[in-house]
């Protein structure tokens, strides 16, 4: 009998995931986020070698094209969105599995020719029936899309394969919007099968925050009340909103970024140790965040929460118009452009401890960060002259632009005398890494085709987020604001200074 040889490679937990045969359908396939992101991140896997040779991209929407027209315009947005060369043979390759159907989504007819196409792809390039189904068009047409896949059959995947659908945020306008969209949703598909993205998960430094808190002994001990003093948590942008004036005006400041992308900061800051890094412990975990934070009244609203709109003003050495003077947004528009709140998480970790978190467009400097404060040493031995400079330990996740951790300590002066000072201990994550960071895109998509639902979010922690948020809302609508409130260039109006000042404390300027 001849010997024969285990290949040891095949199950060696260092080489790459590979994802199993698929065909990924994009729902608004003509439409800004499948050529700026979708399909560049889709080369990038295949680039690495982390897309199987048995895999298909088919495009959907209303505009004429065929398919080689299409590869031609994905070929263009690959160039110009991503950094980098594009190789020729990988991305004649990666053309080869492009298609695109000139079809309605609302039309039910269109989803029998889909269902013929994928069929096709089935025997041509061996898919294996597994599917995806990204949604990314507008809110309004997803539960339309979700009725229709199933009407027709496809909210299963093919002779035992899987079928997947992903749904872009917003999830919903609101708490009673996002409860129906859930419920639409998983009325066709379930929910294991439901993918809600939020492109901050898929960031090397928004996940790095587990890695921190979780694999190094220094910091569980102390991440909590009776050390943290409070915890700031800052989503800046410079820019104002462009061309996105109509979007904007109908989600804000709160709605576009406070009710996902910082809750989900919040989560990962405030989370409990999961049990495993998997999907479902990881997520439970954040959900129980969620629950705990305090939800502010309507009747402390303006005590717990500012907002914001952006007036003209000059942004690096640029003058730049005033919101209400943006295209497509009204010239006395009541949209917020800024929100600051003051939160709480009410369990045995964190009580009493504040959570200072804000957002706003057209401020002094695009960052986002995460500053956890100690509290001050109980005593210094030192002469009171010997510590003027020194302030209380700050350690900051800066996860844009500038990626990486800071860490503040007191440290002596060199010189004949004795005195400490604060000094920050950096750590610049491209400096430490030298592997190129995927694109947030790239490492979800990854996951979805994978299965692995870790680094998206569940029903009930979006509808937990919008009930939080739910009363802020409300009163925001029901009173009218003297905007706009704060020069573009700026940190943002100063009763946003003023929530953080009466406590005693004052922003980071990151």
């Amino acid at each position: 009998m001849p010997e024969t040889f285990e290949n040891t490679l095949r199950a060696d937990e260092r080489l790459p995931r590979m994802p199993p045969p698929a065909a990924m359908v994009i729902f608004g396939a003509s439409g800004d986020l499948t050529a700026r992101k979708l399909v560049p991140a889709l080369y990038d896997l295949a680039d690495r070698r982390l897309l199987p040779p048995e895999f298909a991209v088919v495009g959907i929407s209303r505009t004429r094209m065929s398919h080689d027209e299409f590869r031609s315009r994905m070929r263009e947005s690959v160039g110009e969105f991503r950094s980098g060369k594009v190789r020729d043979d990988v991305w004649g390759s990666f053309a080869r599995g492009l298609y695109y159907l000139p079809l309605d989504s609302r039309d039910p007819a269109a989803y029998d020719e889909l269902r013929r196409f994928l069929a096709k792809l089935d025997r041509e390039h061996h898919t294996g029936g597994n599917r995806v189904f990204y949604m990314a068009t507008a809110p309004t047409l997803f539960p339309v899309i979700v009725e229709r896949l199933e009407a027709a059959g496809m909210n299963e995947g093919e002779g035992g394969g899987f079928a997947r659908v992903v749904v872009e945020k917003p999830f919903g306008r609101d708490l009673a919007s996002a409860r129906e969209l859930n419920q639409k949703i998983t009325h066709h598909f379930r929910e294991d099968q439901v993918y809600r993205i939020d492109h901050y998960l898929g960031k090397e430094t928004v996940q790095n925050i587990l890695a921190l808190r979780f694999s190094n002994a220094l910091f569980e001990p102390v991440w909590n009340g009776r050390f943290v003093d409070h915890v700031q948590i800052t989503v800046a942008e410079s820019l104002g909103v462009g061309e996105r004036g109509a979007f904007y005006e109908e989600a804000g400041a709160l709605r576009d970024i406070v009710q996902n992308h910082m809750m989900q900061l919040l989560c990962l800051t405030a989370m409990e140790p999961p049990v495993s890094f998997d999907a479902e412990s990881v997520r439970e975990e954040k959900v129980k965040v969620l629950r705990a934070v305090r939800r502010i009244s309507e009747e402390e609203v303006n005590a717990l929460a500012v907002r914001g709109q952006y007036a003209s003003g000059w942004v690096w050495d640029r003058e730049v118009p005033g919101y209400r003077s943006e295209p497509k947004v009204a010239g006395d528009s009541p949209t917020e452009t800024f929100a600051a709140l003051k939160l709480f998480v009410d369990n045995w970790r964190w009580a009493g401890v504040p959570f200072y978190v804000r957002t706003g467009k057209r401020l002094a400097k695009g960052a986002t960060e995460i500053a956890i404060q100690f509290r001050p040493a109980p005593h210094t031995p030192f002469a009171g002259d010997a510590t003027g400079g020194l302030e209380p330990n700050v350690l900051v996740i800066r996860v844009q632009p500038d990626e990486g951790i800071s860490f503040k300590i007191g440290s002596k002066v060199p010189g004949s005398r004795f005195r400490v000072r604060s000094v920050n201990m950096d750590l610049p994550y491209g400096a430490a890494f030298l592997e190129e960071r995927p694109d947030a895109y790239e490492r979800l998509l990854l996951d979805l085709m994978l299965g692995d639902a870790t680094l998206f979010i569940r029903a009930d922690e979006a509808e937990r987020s919008w009930e939080i948020l739910e009363p802020v809302m409300r009163v925001w609508e029901r009173e009218e604001p003297e905007f706009p409130n704060y020069a573009a260039g700026t940190w943002g109006p100063e009763a946003a200074d003023e929530l953080i000042r009466r406590d005693g404390r004052r922003w980071r300027r990151p």
